[in-house]
């Protein structure tokens, strides 16, 4: 059977010679391949909705639920924010490629409504924690399976910008639940539970326009019996070109994840129990930093990502400045409202051009297709892992340090994933996939 190739409206006859130059319409992704990405992106929509979710709630449950530091700390750590997430990561990047993206993506929505209906309606710690678990793992299937199915759809020169769009979605869930949070403010707990049922309803209708979407091409070339059968074995990951970019991208998206995870849940948290401001400050606040990453995704990263490797490195350098530079700020001046605005327009900014979304550019662009949900799950899973345990330390060290020593390892954070990216940024801009899985010397994607 002969080798897809990327064509404006996904994948299409093969072109031969090892490089080509894309024509200009490949810039333009049909619209239909517009819509299977945004159906794929709200995988990011709902992942990063229900950890703010969780996070802007988490003051009023502790209190209610008479939850203690430590408690708080696991029910962060167990959620979509981290372990809960990273199991299902694992497992479900694997089925993704074993059983094909739409299988993975379309059924797990249902455990995702399941969860979130049980933690808006939690009357006690099982409940609730039940619930954070069963999110966290339905969104963990999600991401990898989704975020294949987008970038084995788009064409070479606009997969960044299909790829920006679900990282659109990643910050537009944030800022709708934000700003529920604090319309609801004064419904105290009954609040946070309307804006647990509103992602129960998204989930639902999410779930009901997915199962028209196709499955991926590219996979179904992938599983044909007339192609030659790779080696899609998970250990082969752990070798030659697949482990130097398994390696990288865990590298760039673990440490940088350290740094987001925390500023994503526990902005309101430290807001209010640092005494910098009210609960309502806290939520407007962190609303508005995903605000200023979603304009800086659209204006910056989807117009600029496909250009060339050259601007790639430039968005990165830059990027990694501003985000190491928003938390240096909190070691020099105080914790207060202008110095938290300043960190989060920084950190905002900069997270949109050295961040999550070129992370899931990268992930679709240097494994083959039998192991591209496999190896994003298990970055993804591996990330999520390590923020889980930093999550059941944190609020500990946030309580008996303060926020000097927390933000100066947020920086160091930031540092290693922007100087590891900007070295070792491997040249993919605007390439096919089979032809960079040429270049990588194995077979075509």
């Amino acid at each position: 059977m002969a080798q897809l190739q990327e064509t404006p409206s996904g994948v299409g006859p093969p072109l031969d010679g090892p490089a080509r130059s894309e024509p200009a319409q490949e810039t333009h992704p049909a619209p239909a391949t517009w819509r299977t990405s945004a159906l794929a992106g709200m995988a990011s929509y709902l992942d990063a909705g229900s950890i703010v979710a969780l996070g802007a709630g988490l003051t009023l449950f502790q209190a209610r639920l008479h939850l203690s530091s430590g408690a708080v700390g696991a029910l962060t750590a167990l959620g979509p924010n981290a372990v809960g997430c990273a199991i299902g990561a694992f497992i479900g990047g694997r089925l993704g490629d074993r059983l094909g993206r739409k299988r993975i993506y379309k059924y797990d929505l249902l455990l995702y409504a399941a969860g979130m209906l049980a933690m808006a309606l939690s009357v006690n710690t099982v409940m609730l924690f039940a619930g954070t678990i069963a999110v966290g793992v339905a969104v963990g299937a999600d991401v990898p399976t989704s975020l294949a199915l987008v970038g084995e759809n788009a064409p070479p020169r606009a997969r960044g910008r299909l790829l920006g769009l679900t990282q659109v979605a990643w910050n537009l869930g944030p800022v709708v639940v934000l700003l529920l949070s604090f319309a609801f403010a004064p419904l105290g707990l009954l609040g946070v539970r309307l804006v647990f049922l509103h992602l129960f309803a998204v989930a639902m209708v999410v779930w009901g326009l997915r199962r028209r979407v196709a499955e991926s091409a590219r996979w179904q070339s992938a599983r044909s019996p007339d192609r030659p059968a790779p080696d899609a074995r998970p250990r082969s990951l752990f070798s030659g070109a697949h482990l130097a970019a398994l390696t990288w991208t865990t590298t760039i998206y673990l440490f940088w994840n350290l740094a987001a995870g925390t500023s994503g849940t526990f902005t309101p948290y430290m807001v209010e129990t640092l005494h910098a401001g009210s609960r309502a400050a806290g939520l407007a606040l962190s609303s508005a930093g995903f605000l200023i990453g979603l304009v800086g995704t659209v204006v910056l990263f989807m117009r600029f990502a496909d250009r060339s490797h050259r601007t790639r490195r430039r968005m990165w350098a830059v990027g990694g400045v501003l985000q190491v530079g928003a938390y240096l700020l909190y070691l020099v001046l105080p914790f207060s409202v202008p110095v938290i605005c300043a960190n989060i327009a920084l950190f905002g900014v900069g997270s949109a051009l050295a961040g999550e979304g070129f992370y899931k550019v990268f992930s679709q662009e240097l494994f083959p297709t039998l192991l591209r949900s496999t190896a994003q799950g298990f970055t993804f899973g591996m990330a999520r892992s390590v923020l889980g345990v930093w999550s059941l330390a944190l609020v500990p060290l946030l309580a008996h340090t303060g926020i000097r020593p927390l933000s100066a390892l947020l920086a160091f954070f930031l540092f290693v994933s922007a100087v590891v990216g900007w070295f070792f940024m491997p040249d993919t801009a605007g390439k096919s996939l089979e032809h960079i899985e040429r270049e990588r010397g194995g077979q075509p994607a």
